[in-house]
């Protein structure tokens, strides 16, 4: 039976047989990990998986369920929303590997609960939105440089590993997608002291970003609270390193 993609669950399917094995050879499987994929849909990158790890998949369509059940009778299928998924029902004793062709509709809050969860994870490969890597990968003082960047490579060392083209999914999207390996940092420069100021912070800067750091934070911290931070308040939020945002963060919490 053929299975449709559903614009509702942001479905488009990987078919490039060549951009398949691109991303298989990234991942590298070795028989001693544990791997999660999420949203394998038809298979296309689940049967080049099946048989090289211990395997699990989580997805959403229950009709692509019914046929992985077929497919792979070995593999453990979860059947349910990635972003309500319980990470604590994986029982590994080592960290999992996470890969994926995330939905663009729910990348980004999908990302920030997987960072929430690092502590288990030892690498996500994710087929992204081209745009959405960009912001990830972004430096300060760059136009894509925001949110995503800082809280992304606070919790992962972060590579953008190639380009795939619209043309390499059925149906095909109206952008273009890379691929990104997001690797948790287990040793920080400086360890977030509250993780809900420093995202409450990043959004203060963020929504004012062509202003001065000194208007933009001025909910938050002061022009002399910046200057004991050694922090320019005429630099705009895009100028600021990862560190300063966890500086500013952890100066208010032990205000």
């Amino acid at each position: 039976m053929a299975i449709r993609s559903r614009k509702r669950f942001g479905q488009n399917f990987l078919t490039d047989a060549n951009i398949i094995q691109q991303i298989v050879s990234a991942i590298n499987p070795a028989p001693t990990d544990h791997i999660l994929e999420i949203g394998p849909g038809r298979g296309a990158i689940t049967n080049l998986l099946v048989g090289s790890c211990h395997l699990d998949l989580v997805e959403i369509d229950r009709d692509l369920v019914e046929r992985l059940e077929t497919l792979y009778p070995g593999v453990t299928i979860y059947s349910e929303d990635i972003l309500k998924f319980d990470f604590s029902r994986l029982r590994s004793p080592a960290p999992i590997r996470i890969v994926g062709n995330l939905p663009y509709n729910i990348s980004t809050p999908l990302l920030f609960k997987l960072f929430s969860h690092s502590e288990r994870i030892e690498d996500l490969t994710f087929m992204l939105q081209l745009e959405v890597v960009d912001r990830i990968t972004a430096q300060p003082s760059s136009k894509n440089y925001g949110r995503l960047s800082i809280m992304s490579q606070y919790h992962c060392d972060a590579e953008k590993l190639f380009q795939i083209p619209s043309s390499a999914f059925t149906p095909r999207p109206k952008v273009e997608s890379a691929l990104i390996r997001l690797t948790p940092r287990r040793n920080p420069t400086l360890v977030a002291n509250d993780l809900e100021l420093l995202g409450q912070i990043l959004v203060a800067a963020f929504s004012k970003r062509r202003k001065t750091v000194r208007n933009a934070l001025a909910s938050h911290l002061s022009g002399e609270d910046l200057q004991r931070l050694n922090i320019d308040t005429g630099l705009r939020p895009e100028n600021l390193s990862p560190d300063d945002y966890v500086r500013c963060a952890n100066y208010l919490s032990n205000k």
